[in-house]
């Protein structure tokens, strides 16, 4: 699994910023609901490609932190987990 640098794929990310060995960003919604609901959502996807995202909620907020362990940082597998976020909080 080849390692990427988190703030190359950042900078083609909408809204998401690059640290050593992760990519970040937070997402805000209307409501609770739909903050639990884009959780729900990615948590299928993920579990799917077994890759599991860190995150955060409360309320309406959603922050999300994306590596990947096993390899000790940025991979494929971040960029596509970030991708199908972004489709699912639109």
């Amino acid at each position: 699994m080849s390692l990427l640098n988190a703030k190359d794929v950042a900078e083609n990310l909408d809204g998401w910023t690059g640290g050593d060995d992760f990519i970040t960003k937070v997402f805000k919604f209307d409501d609770f609901a739909e903050a639990f609901g884009f959780m729900t959502r990615i948590a299928i996807i993920a579990d799917k490609m077994d890759h599991h995202p860190e995150w955060y909620n409360v309320y309406n907020r959603v922050d999300v932190t994306l590596t990947t362990h096993d390899a000790g940082g940025v991979t494929q597998k971040d960029v596509d987990l970030a991708e199908a976020m972004e489709k699912a909080a639109k």
